[in-house]
């Protein structure tokens, strides 16, 4: 259907508009909300080109240059996240029925990861990377229940992530559930970033990033392939039935007599991070109360909201285009409803 609208320009001023845009609601690209959607979708989905070229023609019937598709996400991208800056949350308050552990406690999970994403540099020239963050609260899946996400992620500073990702366990009633549990890969600065925003919260450290530790460890002390891997093996048992004080007590008992300079470097290194993360390797604990030890929700996360769409092969982004395109791509990997509370009044 083809529509014909008025255009008035002022001499004086030398501007023009067509007043009907305004009841048809068209964006500045001349897109109607509900083709800004589309475009959006198919931007965060794949790549600008193919949006334009390939994924709008054969959907919508929409033929737009790769440009308005890129102009046209980054902008929603951009818009969304201002918003969520200002504090706002998206769609009605409402308490999620929390999974509870072996203890009939209801349980809240938090977990926060960066990823790197490429950047680009003067006259195409490849940039230092930037870290995105990408943070988590959750509820795993129970029972024949599905599992329920809210993610955030941006190129912003942990104390910006801090506040959104606090509003938005309030919004689903994270405040009410009986204990908060935080999972990371022990990266610099996010125990303290959980300590500030999530003071009630158990850290937990993801138990296969400390055994990556012991693995490690174990190569750089036994020559053979069988003779690490069977000692790794006993280490982790010990990690994982009797806890971080047993293993360090065993780290610490290992005779290290005629080793190389480079094991008993790396016998040093693997000991002093047992002993920095004693506090959040009670996993015997952990596991008696039901609770996850992996960090795999967020990991998965970083991958699916972020490694997806930005990480593509050769792929370099300016900082706005990146962030914006994180903003919404989490909100389309959040639980239902956040995409379309969003997109709602976006007009």
């Amino acid at each position: 259907m083809r529509l014909t609208r008025a255009y008035y320009y002022c001499p004086h001023c030398r501007t023009g508009h067509c007043p009907w845009d305004a009841a048809l609601r068209l964006t500045a690209g001349d897109l109607t909300p509900a083709a800004e959607e589309m475009v959006s979708l198919a931007g965060l989905l794949s790549s600008f080109a193919e949006a334009s070229e390939k994924v709008l023609p054969r959907l919508a019937g929409l033929r737009l240059a790769e440009s308005t598709a890129e102009r046209t996400a980054e902008a929603a991208g951009a818009r969304l996240g201002r918003r969520r800056a200002a504090g706002e949350t998206l769609g009605a308050a409402r308490d999620w029925p929390w999974r509870t552990d072996a203890l009939g406690r209801t349980c809240a999970y938090v977990s926060v990861d960066a990823t790197g994403v490429g950047m680009q540099g003067e006259n195409g020239a490849a940039a230092e990377g930037r870290m995105a963050y990408v943070g988590l609260i959750f509820s795993p899946q129970e029972g024949g229940e599905p599992a329920r996400e809210r993610a955030l992620a941006g190129l912003l500073g942990l104390p910006e992530l801090g506040a959104q990702l606090r509003r938005q366990g309030a919004q689903v009633g994270m405040d009410r559930a009986d204990v908060w549990v935080a999972l990371t890969d022990g990266g610099a600065g996010l125990e303290e970033f959980l300590r500030v925003y999530f003071p009630r919260a158990e850290c937990v450290l993801d138990f296969f990033h400390a055994a990556e530790h012991l693995n490690d460890l174990a190569k750089a002390l036994y020559p053979g392939a069988a003779e690490a891997e069977a000692a790794a093996g006993a280490w982790c048992h010990v990690l994982k039935h009797e806890g971080g004080a047993a293993l360090l007590a065993a780290l610490e008992a290992l005779d290290l007599r005629g080793r190389k300079a480079e094991a008993r470097e790396a016998h040093r290194r693997e000991v002093g991070y047992v002993r920095n993360n004693l506090h959040r390797m009670d996993y015997p604990r952990y596991r008696a109360d039901g609770w996850l030890i992996g960090s795999g929700h967020v990991e998965a996360a970083c991958k699916a909201v972020v490694g997806q769409r930005l990480k593509g092969n050769g792929m370099r982004w300016g900082e706005a285009g990146a962030d914006a395109v994180c903003h919404l791509r989490a909100l389309f990997k959040s639980e239902k409803g956040q995409w379309e509370a969003f997109w709602a009044n976006a007009a």
